[in-house]
């Protein structure tokens, strides 16, 4: 059973989506484990050996745990992570020293060890930069996904 080169180009492209499509889930997953690991409470299951299974929101008997006001921590961690995701970015886009898209950033950042969660990185992180792309923030948006270093006052 013999395919033909059409046939077998085919079939490799749909494996490479699949692959691609993989990948992203692993992303995702190892994000929420690392993300779950970093807020749950670190003494539970560290002493017996036992692997916590680490949800992103805390599970009732943790919420019991912790003082009322403290509901606030998962979010100042988010948002920590945020910052320092869009810090990163900057970094790339003054490196590249020309306007990058969302994937080129995305690509960027996991060189440099981190990811951005959601199922589609590239959308999500392209979400966070124009958020952060208007006439205060520190990104420009050029086009589709593409994107400059806001120029401050004094550069123009």
């Amino acid at each position: 059973m013999l395919l033909t080169e059409a046939e077998a180009e085919a079939r490799l492209s749909d494996l490479y989506r699949e692959r691609s499509r993989i990948e992203r889930v692993i992303a995702d997953l190892t994000l929420f484990l690392d993300i779950g690991r970093r807020i749950s409470v670190p003494a539970r299951g560290a002493v017996d050996g036992r692997r916590d299974p680490a949800p992103v929101a805390p599970s009732p008997d943790t919420a019991s745990e912790e003082p009322a006001g403290e509901s606030g921590g998962d979010r100042s961690q988010a948002r920590r992570e945020g910052r320092l995701l869009m810090e990163a970015a900057s970094e790339i886009l003054e490196e590249a020293g020309r306007p990058l898209h969302a994937a080129e950033i995305l690509e960027g950042l996991t060189l440099r060890g981190l990811s951005v969660p959601g199922i589609d990185p590239v959308a999500a992180l392209n979400t966070r930069l124009w958020k952060r792309s208007g006439p205060d923030g520190p990104f420009q948006r050029l086009g589709d996904a593409v994107y400059a270093l806001a120029s401050g006052p004094d550069d123009a």
